[in-house]
C-alpha cells in the first residue's frame, strides 16, 4: 500500500489531490490547520490530522507513525498580493514550514516529493512564461515559493530526495474558500455576486490571467510520482488562454444570469499579464486542459449555489499597513 502525505488537504486544491490519491489506491495522511480549509473538504476516507506544517515535532511524529511514499505539499498561506503586508507570516508558513517536511523526508527515504509552487516565481517576465524563463519573484509569495524549489534542489544534489515541482496558475473550481477576500479572484466575484454587490476590480481590469479548473490540474499533480520521467522537474500546469479581469467579469455573470456592477479600486502591486506555456506537461503526461473558462464557471457556479459564502477566520496579524489597500485595512 502506496502511504501519501498531503498537507493543506482540507484546503482548494489539497482536497482535491488527496481524492485523486485515494482513487489511486493510496491511503491518504492529511495535515492542515484549517487556516484556509474546511474540514469537511477532506475525504472521508483519509486520515486528516490538525495541525501545522511549522510544528516540527508534529510533522516528525507523523513520519515516524505513518512512513510516508510521498509527500504532496500543498499547504501554503497563498495570498499573493497580501504577502507583502505580512511577511513574517509568509515566509515563516511558506518556508520554514516546508523546510520541516524535507528535512523530515530525507530522514525517513520518502521516495517521492512533490510541491506546489507557483508562476509567481516568474514575475513580471514576458509571457507565455516557460520552465525555462528566469525566475524574478516579485513579492514575498514568490520568494518564499522560488527559495522551496532551491531548497529541493540542494536537498537533492545533497540527500537524494527524489521530487517533482509544479507551478499552476489561476486555479479555481468547487472548494475554492468563497470567504477568503484577499486570494482567488473567481472565488471573490461569486462570493459577491450572490450577495448582490458590485465586483471590486483592482486597476481597470486590463490586466491578463489564464484560469485553471482544478480537474485540469490536481489528477496530474496526484499521478506524478508514478511517472518517472516527472521526477526532477519543474513543471508549469494550467490552461493555455488568459482572459482579462473584464473579461472575466463578464462570464461570471452570465453563469449567474446577472448583469453585475463594478467597483474599480486604484491597481494595486501586481504583475499585469501571467499566463504560461505547458509543452513539458504535455511531453511528460500527454497533459491537455480540457474544460474551458465558461464550462468551468458553470461548475464552479452550481457548487457555489449550494455551498454559499463561507467566511474563513479573519486575518488579524497585518504586519505592515504602509500602502496597504483600503479594501484589505480592516481585520
Amino acid at each position: 500500500m502506496t502511504r501519501s502525505l498531503v498537507t493543506g488537504g482540507a484546503g482548494f486544491i489539497g482536497s482535491h489531490v488527496a481524492r485523486h490519491c485515494l482513487d489511486l489506491g493510496h491511503e491518504v495522511v492529511v495535515l492542515d490547520d484549517l487556516s484556509g480549509g474546511f474540514r469537511d473538504q477532506v475525504p472521508a476516507e483519509a486520515e486528516f490530522n490538525e495541525g501545522s506544517v511549522t510544528d516540527q515535532s508534529l510533522v516528525e511524529r507523523l513520519f515516524q507513525k505513518h512512513r510516508f511514499d510521498y509527500v504532496y505539499h500543498l499547504a501554503a498561506y497563498a495570498a499573493e498580493g497580501l504577502s507583502h503586508f505580512i511577511r513574517h507570516f509568509n515566509y515563516t508558513n511558506n518556508v520554514l514550514g516546508s523546510i520541516n517536511l524535507i528535512n523530515a523526508s530525507v530522514r525517513h527515504e520518502v521516495k517521492c516529493f512533490v510541491f506546489t509552487s507557483s508562476i509567481a516565481v516568474y514575475g513580471s517576465a514576458a509571457p507565455p512564461m516557460n520552465e525555462d524563463t528566469l525566475p524574478r519573484p516579485e513579492d514575498p509569495y514568490g520568494i518564499a515559493k522560488y527559495a522551496v524549489e532551491m531548497d529541493l534542489k540542494a536537498a537533492h544534489e545533497m540527500f537524494g530526495l527524489p521530487y517533482i515541482v509544479f507551478r499552476p496558475h489561476n486555479v479555481y473550481g468547487e472548494h475554492q474558500n468563497l470567504g477568503d477576500r484577499y486570494r482567488n479572484v473567481i472565488g471573490i466575484f461569486m462570493n459577491q455576486i450572490m450577495q448582490d454587490k458590485p465586483l471590486t476590480v483592482f486597476g481597470d481590469g486590463s490586466q491578463t490571467r489564464a484560469f485553471s479548473y482544478i480537474d485540469d490540474v490536481a489528477p496530474f499533480i496526484a499521478k506524478s510520482p508514478q511517472v518517472p520521467e516527472a521526477r526532477g522537474n519543474i513543471i508549469n500546469v494550467g490552461a493555455d488562454q488568459p482572459y482579462s479581469i473584464n473579461e472575466l467579469v463578464k462570464v461570471i455573470g452570465a453563469a449567474f444570469g446577472k448583469s453585475p456592477k463594478v467597483q474599480y479600486l486604484p491597481p494595486r502591486l501586481e504583475v499585469l499579464h501571467a499566463f504560461a506555456e505547458h509543452i513539458k506537461a504535455k511531453s511528460i503526461f500527454g497533459y491537455r486542459s480540457t474544460v474551458d473558462l465558461e464550462m468551468g464557471i458553470e461548475k464552479m457556479a452550481a457548487w457555489a449555489r449550494q455551498a454559499g459564502a463561507r467566511k474563513s477566520r479573519a486575518f488579524s496579524n497585518i504586519e505592515l499597513t504602509k500602502n496597504l489597500p483600503k479594501i484589505w485595512d480592516k481585520p
